[in-house]
């Protein structure tokens, strides 16, 4: 195959910051998805509609004139968050989700949530507002090893969060293990799950073999190669649970190449060349577009995207850095050759 045109796709899990790493990432995105759902966790975090709403200006102003993007904007949930506020996020056409972090979790978690059990009357609002929560799904006990973190959160929270809100739309974000893909196989309609280009394309054998590689380093971890065999199984398996989520996450990388690197990988810059690597590795390129392009919207019940994007096979290299100076974000597979590139 030389080519492959699908239905112009969306990045149902995205982080783009804001100030001039926004500016720098917007472009990679727009070019090829059509939406994005937005994460949340800013500093300060976006915490109610009206914060959300200047957020969502700020990153139009990012997109370049020739282009055509919506982000689709979520809230961060904390503990302070207001059942009234959820209302009016339900009411607002502009907000599609909110973002549950276990409080620590990842990059910018700090205001999380540190009891879930407390949040149970957020969650019913939710699920009366029939508005999606979209999990972080891992615990932050120290004692867990972190390659566990994920099962663990999926044994004592997420089983009982699903079994007391049946109607509550859930996203289990960014799946790692092979056990977070049998709850959600085993699971209701209601929930579903991204997948990212890095969990399809690597086992913890990139973070670790041959020397520290910190651009590899994100959270939930990469894990070992069974895990990731799986992934790629729910992936080109055609079940409409499973959709496209890069969870691409820029960090200056001066941040990533020190003592305490940050968690997060680039991949905006050549998403769907990377998830066409994967399923192309797995004889399941007949499979991408429905995984990019279709089954994400049709979780969110939003319509599909009409046009379309072609990728070449054709081998072109990634350059070492995006952006200049003291803005260069070192991207996933820099001075790498890829196989597919976006025409």
């Amino acid at each position: 195959m030389k080519t492959l045109t699908i239905t112009r796709p969306d990045d149902w899990h995205l982080h783009v910051r804001n100030g001039a790493v926004l500016k720098t990432v917007m472009p990679h995105t727009a070019r090829q998805f059509a939406r994005a759902i937005i994460m949340p966790n800013l500093k300060p975090p976006v915490t109610t509609v009206a914060q959300a709403l200047i957020y969502r200006e700020e990153i139009l102003a990012a997109v370049p004139a020739d282009l055509d993007f919506t982000p689709l904007m979520t809230l961060y949930l904390t503990g302070s968050t207001t059942t009234a506020e959820i209302k009016k996020a339900a009411e607002c056409e502009h907000i599609h989700a909110f973002k549950l972090y276990p409080a620590g979790a990842t990059t910018n978690s700090d205001s999380g949530v540190a009891d879930i059990k407390a949040i149970y009357p957020l969650l019913a609002a939710m699920e009366r507002h029939d508005l999606p929560l979209l999990i972080h799904g891992e615990v932050t006990d120290d004692a867990c090893d972190i390659f566990d973190r994920e099962r663990v959160f999926i044994d004592t929270y997420l089983s009982d969060i699903t079994r007391n809100f049946p109607g509550l739309r859930i996203v289990v974000e960014h799946v790692t293990t092979t056990e977070a893909v049998q709850f959600v196989l085993a699971s209701t309609p209601n929930i579903a799950a991204t997948i990212t280009p890095q969990h399809l394309l690597f086992n913890r054998n990139a973070i670790l073999a041959g020397g520290i590689k910190p651009h590899y380093y994100c959270l939930p971890i990469i894990k070992r190669e069974s895990h990731r065999l799986a992934l790629v199984e729910a992936a080109t398996s055609g079940n409409p649970k499973f959709f496209l989520g890069t969870d691409s996450a820029p960090h200056l990388t001066s941040l990533k190449e020190n003592a305490c690197g940050c968690a997060g990988c680039y991949s905006a810059h050549a998403a769907l060349e990377l998830y066409a690597e994967a399923f192309e590795r797995a004889d399941a390129l007949n499979k991408l577009e429905a995984f990019a392009s279709f089954y994400g919207a049709d979780f969110y019940r939003l319509p599909r995207n009409s046009g379309t994007v072609t990728l070449e096979k054709t081998a072109w290299k990634v350059p070492a850095v995006y952006g200049k100076n003291d803005l260069s974000i070192t991207p996933l597979k820099a001075n790498e050759e890829l196989p597919w590139k976006l025409q």
